[in-house]
């Protein structure tokens, strides 16, 4: 063994477990599907999840794909506590969704801030951005 190849020692175990639970070489994916092939690998049944903006490095149909992970473990008894801005998963049926301000509190998909903004974008982007830009 050349002395480089020593540096790597300590953490040969280590990189064979990922490689085991990845399946794949994580550097040859995208950041988002390199996040889910993390949610893939990690997600088991009976478990507690919570999730910090976990759409993050996904595109919205990663997180379609996300979406479709969660509820393959809810079905299988995991549970989710999820902190997030994405209307995607918060679109997620039966979910108890809640609004944090001066105090927790249980809110409409309809009445939250961040849907309705976005709502507001998607139905005239120009208006937007001309008053973004010229104001």
């Amino acid at each position: 063994m050349a002395p480089k190849s020593l540096e790597r020692l300590p953490y040969l175990n280590t990189l064979a477990e990922i490689h085991h639970l990845y399946k794949v070489n994580l550097d040859t994916l995208s950041h988002g599907q390199a996040f889910l092939a993390l949610f893939r690998a990690r997600l088991h049944a009976n478990a507690l999840y919570l999730l910090d903006e976990p759409e993050s490095p996904l595109t919205p149909g990663n997180q379609l794909s996300l979406l479709a992970l969660i509820h393959e473990a809810v079905t299988a008894g995991a549970q989710f506590i999820i902190s997030t801005h994405s209307p995607i998963l918060m679109a997620y049926p039966d979910a108890q969704l809640l609004a944090l301000g001066d105090t927790l509190a249980p809110i409409q998909y309809d009445q939250i801030e961040h849907i309705t903004f976005l709502r507001s974008f998607l139905d005239d982007p120009q208006r937007f951005v001309y008053h973004l830009l010229h104001d």
